[in-house]
């Protein structure tokens, strides 16, 4: 069905930062700050009034689920939670299937799941734009928090030195494709065998570089960057992970190698004490409870640049 192609196509998915170009990225960052300013002045304007975003979860969230909810709310539109335990998807209806229904019934759908093929498959059946939540591979809408949080601290994040501490994992991923598309120098700072992935890391070589002695790495930094040790699904591996990590942890020490302004993000939840001490993660440095609120105002702008 040529028709089915040609429409199909036009459908604009948010699975990666690759998705959508650098200048659509930084529209839907500026987009956040003057929604964020709506809602300090208590102005909420219904510009998608009447849509309804399907939430399908197949991993635990807060930040998330709130974010979405609330600004779908805010936007004059609505959101219908569906936890896999609550959906025939968790009773092993086909994930094509649930994507071709679903996508009849609603505007947009965001996914939270496990392999990032089971995000892209999905995205494949849906006649309705599709953004993902969080992947075992990506989590570009805790980047589109990220960038907007440190734009609204610092100001371009071009040319500037962020560090990686931790595992190489979806947040770090994200971040390698950020580091290429916004041209900062991203360094990654892990144990040997928790890299990330090379194909990834390939693709942004000129933009990304692996050092694993933390104190080299964080020299001068503009941004310090961290995640918990062990991921939603990897909990078993928490001991052999908390060893092997522990000279990554995000301290006063490390910090003090960092430019004296620098910014301090986790994309939460935190274990205090783990990859970050109370003392950065409460202090001074620490943008961390502004860059959680901005995953509301960043979702918004990117749902109105999905379904505007």
């Amino acid at each position: 069905n040529i028709f089915f192609k040609v429409f199909s196509v036009s459908i604009k998915h948010f699975l990666t930062l690759d998705s959508l170009s650098r200048s659509d990225l930084e529209s839907i960052i500026d987009r956040a700050l003057e929604l964020k300013n709506e809602v300090k002045n208590g102005n909420f304007e219904a510009t998608l009034n009447n849509r309804v975003l399907g939430m399908i979860f197949e991993k635990s969230s807060t930040r998330t689920r709130v974010s979405f909810e609330t600004g779908m709310a805010q936007l004059g539109g609505h959101a219908i939670y569906l936890a896999p335990t609550g959906s025939q998807i968790g009773r092993g209806e086909p994930l094509q299937d649930t994507a071709r229904v679903l996508s009849k019934m609603v505007d947009c759908i965001m996914f939270r799941t496990f392999e990032h093929e089971r995000l892209k498959q999905f995205a494949n059946y849906s006649d309705v734009p599709v953004i993902n939540g969080l992947s075992d591979s990506f989590h570009p809408c805790q980047l589109l928090a990220d960038l907007l949080t440190y734009k609204e601290a610092r100001g371009s994040i071009e040319n500037k030195k962020v560090v990686w501490f931790g595992d190489g994992n979806n947040m770090c991923q994200s971040y390698i494709n950020a580091a290429r598309i916004f041209n900062f120098q991203l360094v990654v700072s892990c144990p040997e065998e928790f890299t990330p992935d090379s194909k990834i890391l390939k693709f942004s070589k000129e933009n990304t570089s692996l050092e694993h002695d933390p104190f080299k790495a964080v020299n001068g930094a503009d941004l310090v960057v961290t995640d918990v040790w062990a991921s939603m699904g990897q909990e078993n591996t928490q001991e052999n992970r908390r060893e092997k990590f522990k000279k990554y942890q995000v301290n006063s020490e490390v910090m003090s190698q960092a430019k004296n302004n620098a910014l301090f993000m986790h994309c939460l939840p935190a274990h205090r004490g783990e990859e970050v001490t109370e003392e950065i993660l409460e202090g001074p440095q620490s943008m961390v409870w502004e860059e959680a609120g901005n995953r509301l105002h960043s979702q918004k702008a990117l749902l109105e640049f999905l379904l505007i």
